[in-house]
């Protein structure tokens, strides 16, 4: 992992400083509450619906067992003894007090942490591929690109007023585990010629206009990156929209433009960029892959793995559904799941984040994951541990065998927390996994991802879903409406609308229907929900969403 330079400490330790006496200013009532918001958002700090929210960069959501258990000393010193993982692999804080919120950067700051630049018009926390480093299907590690986009990205002066904020990711698999496709700009590591460069892609995003991004270039050499990212921000904070937020996005500009347009704008902007940047970029990058030089990986037995899989049913169920495939010979991923049966998607007690940091240390070379599917994962593994790993889990309700199946669900925080949500996520996440837990089928149904947005900022990705709820104000009601056939993935797409939304009341029975009906519809077990759905339309699933259409026109 990359550790903090003495620059690092001193950039991050003097922000805090300047905060410090913001937020005392505020207290005693000499700064405005209007005054006050672009110094807090600056620096991570929301305002919602009940209290502050602190959201925390995980930086490519990699962090190490010390991180993890300060997370928990932070939710139980200044929280309420929780936390909250994002699809944007941070960590949110929904009770700080703001006197105390000084104090918390500094207990960040002391594991090599921060809140800066997790919100405001700039370039956001970078993310990638969870498995990162540790997958069987990876071209390159692309944490190491990855940190060097977060330190040129980050308190950058040309970008910290854009016309919005500015989402990056980044894969080195032709796996898309990390959604570059609906990101502002997607980076996957591609080898041309024995030679490994990056496929740029630009334009995707989510909201209230959801659009695939588009490849801006196919293949560009390494040692070019910062300069076309630098070219590529700077064309869209010259041309992007500032008269309207809803229209300030790169995606739409990209739309208004034409992919063609914005090519040109950026190779003649790159022109210029690339003669700036003197090379230190590389050299940087150079010292990064050291950072994240691959563990020293053991030769062990596997008998014991051996054993508990065919013993023991429940680890077996788990050992099927949670685990990944490992680059190394004896070793594999773990997700541990955050989605146990009617809990709230990505909350991590502090007892659980202390469980999860001593696993970690003791079993996981001090690493672990957070995924934009709000779980957190343990990257290497040795199989002959990983009995012991799921014993400890399962004391702490961490060991619930659903990873990518029904119940494993994102969803934002929605009207429980955020000030701009229209509907409740949470309490339908929980019914919906409770319903299919009791009719005991998730495991018949496999793979089938549903996200759940609480307002059309999209929070929770239901653009991308499989099967995708978007809660919706009506006259002061509750209104879920239901999308069909999106993916996340490499083949990522936006689903389909499906029909007119539901009540409250009526949308858990209305995605069962839907399910049963998937069941009857599909030609093998093997088929998925998304196969099935793109060999049959939507057709055949909206006469399951809305029996009482077809009543009617018989």
């Amino acid at each position: 992992m990359y550790k903090y330079s003495d620059f690092d400490a001193a950039f991050v330790a003097e922000r805090n400083r300047q905060f410090r006496a913001q937020v005392g200013r505020r207290v005693s009532g000499a700064l405005t509450e209007d005054e006050f918001k672009p110094l807090r958002l600056m620096n991570g700090l929301y305002l919602q619906l009940h209290a502050y929210m602190l959201r925390v960069a995980v930086p490519y959501g990699t962090l190490n067992g010390t991180q993890m258990r300060q997370f928990a000393h932070i939710a139980d010193t200044w929280d309420k003894g929780y936390g909250h993982f994002t699809t944007r692999q941070n960590i949110q804080f929904n009770w700080p007090t703001l006197s105390d919120v000084p104090d918390i950067l500094d207990a960040l700051a002391d594991v090599q942490m921060h809140a800066i630049q997790t919100s405001g018009n700039t370039i956001r926390n970078v993310t990638a591929d969870h498995f990162a480093g540790a997958a069987a299907d990876e071209i390159a590690d692309p944490r190491p690109v990855a940190e060097l986009i977060r330190q040129w990205s980050t308190d950058h002066p040309e970008f910290q007023f854009m016309p919005r904020k500015f989402k990056i990711a980044i894969t080195g698999s032709e796996n898309d585990r990390a959604v570059i496709k609906a990101h502002d700009i997607g980076i996957r590591i591609v080898e041309q010629d024995e030679e490994l460069g990056f496929e740029v892609i630009v334009g995707g995003g989510l909201g209230r206009t959801p659009m695939i991004g588009k490849t801006l270039v196919s293949f560009l050499p390494r040692e070019y990156l910062l300069p076309y990212l630098e070219a590529v921000v700077s064309v869209w904070n010259e041309i992007g929209r500032r008269d309207n937020k809803y229209k300030a996005r790169i995606k739409i500009t990209v739309h208004e433009y034409g992919i063609d347009a914005i090519r040109n704008l950026v190779a003649e902007r790159f022109a210029e960029t690339k003669q700036e940047f003197s090379g230190v970029d590389t050299s940087y990058l150079a010292q990064f892959e050291d950072a994240f030089s691959e563990p020293v990986y053991s030769n062990r037995p596997v008998d014991v793995y051996d054993l508990a899989y065919s013993n023991d049913p429940v680890f077996r169920s788990w050992a099927d559904t949670n685990l990944t495939a490992h680059r190394a010979e004896g070793y594999a991923i773990a997700t541990i799941s955050l989605k146990a049966h009617g809990q709230t998607p990505g909350d991590a007690t502090a007892e659980q984040m202390r469980v999860m940091a001593s696993l970690a240390e003791r079993f996981g070379h001090d690493e672990l994951r957070v995924s934009h599917a709000q779980n957190i994962i343990l990257p290497h593994v040795h199989v002959a541990d990983l009995p012991q790993i799921h014993a400890e889990l399962s004391q702490v309700g961490l060991a619930t065998a659903n990873i990518g199946l029904i119940s494993d669900i994102i969803a934002c925080p929605g009207m429980d927390y955020c000030a701009l949500a229209t509907a409740r996520s949470i309490p339908i996440a929980q019914e919906i996994a409770t319903r299919f837990d009791e009719l005991k089928l998730e495991h018949d149904i496999g793979h089938l991802q549903i996200k759940i947005s609480g307002c059309i900022n999209a929070c929770g990705h239901h653009h991308v879903a499989h099967i995708g709820i978007l809660g919706l104000d009506r006259a002061g009601v509750e209104s879920y409406q239901i999308t069909l056939g999106g993916d996340a993935t490499e083949s990522a797409t936006i689903g389909e609308r499906a029909g007119p939304g539901f009540s409250a009341a009526k949308i858990v029975p209305a995605i069962e229907r839907l399910v049963l009906a998937y069941l009857d519809l599909r030609q093998t077990d093997d088929e998925t929900f998304l196969e099935t759905y793109r060999r049959l339309g939507l057709t055949r699933f909206k006469a399951a969403l809305y029996p009482e259409v077809k009543a009617h026109a018989a």
